[in-house]
């Protein structure tokens, strides 16, 4: 396999096991961050594609369905199983991965098999969710029972594709519930890929669903359906609020949120400088700088202070920016060109 140029198997709606064209017949493209070439042009869903999807993961989450009716343990094996198939496709997944985001193919192997480890933990979780017996005063008995939340709508960032799809699948499909997944529009096509190895592994119609399209017309169908029983979302903090406001102007759906930060270093004098400052310099360089916990804020203390800035420019200068394929290449291009992330009049372009 060409692991520059990997073909594109799946670019399409995936709803109750099957890949569909949106309704309205639209599509995006998606872009090659390295020469901002189209990839391939993906189907647009719009409101009315996650009303179908919805309605599949609601009618695979019925009492009675294959799904519902299946053991837990059950369901630990369809987990594993997508694990399996994960790492045995996981040079083409890499592949994909780099092509969409741009990251070094390293750091794109590096992250699918962090996606395969994140899928086996949470399969070993499905039979070992369970309530409890309280003991009460008087001649009764008393317990819980954990039951799945329902339907799950799902919407991850651009920056770590098949690793937040993991995020999400994982614990909702270990607690039984079942998912709408909105990957992000900008590289869904690692998500579309592991659509297919689901349905490879066995799991029902309707359990996972992947519906690629744009946050305000997709993510929002998504974030304020009145059948969607909860909503987790990882991304910006300025749509985070949109999707708590929409899940509380809706039908009050739980939600989860992991967005963005400010995350600081301290460095003290006592350190070995050159350790802190590769240290350093990783946290905030990392696939390309696009971390939420990426160490965007750096204190250091005066004693050490004007050392640590002069190494840290040294390493910032000698950076490898180039081909994410080539041997020594420390990173490659940003996703998006920053027009895009910050707008043609940012005072952040000159």
């Amino acid at each position: 396999m060409d692991i520059r140029n990997p073909e594109i198997k799946y670019n399409k709606i995936f709803i109750n096991n099957e890949f569909v064209n949106a309704q309205s017949g639209k599509t995006f493209p998606s872009l090659n961050p390295c020469t901002g070439e189209k990839i391939v042009d993906v189907a647009e869903s719009d409101k009315v594609d996650v009303d179908v999807a919805v309605a599949a993961a609601r009618n695979a989450f019925k009492h009675g369905s294959p799904w519902r009716s299946m053991d837990a343990s059950a369901r630990g094996n369809l987990l594993n199983k997508l694990a399996d198939l994960i790492e045995r496709n996981s040079v083409y997944l890499a592949a994909l991965e780099t092509l969409d985001t741009g990251k070094i193919y390293d750091e794109s192997i590096f992250t699918v098999f962090i996606a395969i480890r994140s899928i086996r933990y949470f399969a070993g979780w499905c039979d070992k969710i369970h309530g409890a017996t309280i003991p009460v005063d008087g001649p009764f008995m008393t317990f819980t029972r954990k039951e799945p939340v329902g339907v799950v709508g799902a919407i991850i960032a651009w920056n770590f594709p098949i690793v937040l799809a993991a995020w999400k699948l994982g614990p909702a499909l270990a607690a039984g519930c079942t998912v709408v997944l909105k990957p992000a529009e900008q590289t869904p096509l690692t998500a579309l890929y592991l659509a297919n190895l689901a349905k490879e592994a066995g799991f029902p119609p309707g359990v996972i669903n992947v519906v690629p399209g744009y946050g305000p017309t997709a993510g929002a169908a998504l974030t304020g359906h009145m059948n969607v029983d909860k909503v987790t979302f990882t991304g910006s903090t300025e749509v985070g609020r949109l999707v708590s406001k929409d899940a509380a102007t809706s039908n009050l759906k739980r939600v989860t949120l992991e967005l963005g930060g400010k995350s600081p270093i301290i460095v003290c004098s006592d350190v070995d400088v050159n350790e802190a400052t590769k240290i350093a310099h990783d946290a905030v360089f990392f696939n390309q700088g696009q971390c939420c916990c990426a160490g965007s804020r750096t204190y250091v203390e005066a004693g050490i202070y004007d050392e640590f800035v002069g190494k840290s420019k040294e390493l910032a200068i000698n950076r490898v920016v180039g081909d994410p394929h080539k041997n020594g290449t420390q990173q490659g291009p940003q996703v998006m060109c920053i027009e895009l992330i910050c707008g043609k009049d940012s005072q952040m372009i000159d």
